[in-house]
């Protein structure tokens, strides 16, 4: 008895049972001849008498054949683009109306707006997660008001700063604050 070869294809096996079949033997004794020669997890016994079946009926492809439905994932780099422009266009829409105007899976919309462009909804509105430097420059600048008004109530004489700093993270350094 021969060793089994051990990497082989499925489009391999399936020329096999073709030529075999072909030659007129039995689906069994094409089972068997597989089995000895690629091993027993090359294609069951019901696989082989299947593809039999499918070559007496004239089938001559060894490929798969396409499968019917929805492509796996419409998650690519149009559909981001589109959603992202819908909610550029409008804060306030849901993600059922952009699914049902791009006419892709809301679970696929969810995924594009949360994971992969970073939208979160505050207020009804999709706003970045990430807050801009325009938006840490106005944080600071209320902040700093705020400080100065509570000295002022306080009679405090000492003043605290607030400012940007490198990095764009919250520092304090001696009676400042920095970001």
């Amino acid at each position: 008895m021969a060793t089994p070869i051990k990497e082989w294809s499925k489009l391999e096996v399936r020329a096999v049972v073709r030529f075999l079949f072909s030659k007129g033997a039995k689906p069994s004794e094409i089972h068997k001849q597989i089995a000895e020669t690629y091993g027993e997890g090359a294609m069951s016994r019901s696989r082989v008498y299947q593809w039999c079946t499918w070559f007496g009926e004239g089938r001559t492809s060894l490929g798969d054949e396409p499968k019917s439905g929805r492509p796996k994932t419409s998650t690519n780099e149009e559909n981001t683009t589109r959603v992202d422009e819908l909610i550029r266009c409008d804060r306030r829409m849901k993600i059922r109306e952009i699914a049902l105007k791009l006419e892709i899976p809301k679970s696929t919309v969810h995924e594009i707006v949360h994971d992969t462009l970073g939208y979160r909804k505050v207020s009804a509105r999709w706003v970045p997660k990430m807050l801009t430097e325009d938006h840490k420059l106005q944080r600071v600048e209320i902040s700093q008001r705020l400080l100065q008004r509570c000295q002022q109530d306080k009679g405090d004489e000492d003043t605290t700063h607030i400012g940007l700093g490198p990095g764009g993270d919250f520092q304090a350094n001696n009676n400042s604050l920095t970001i």
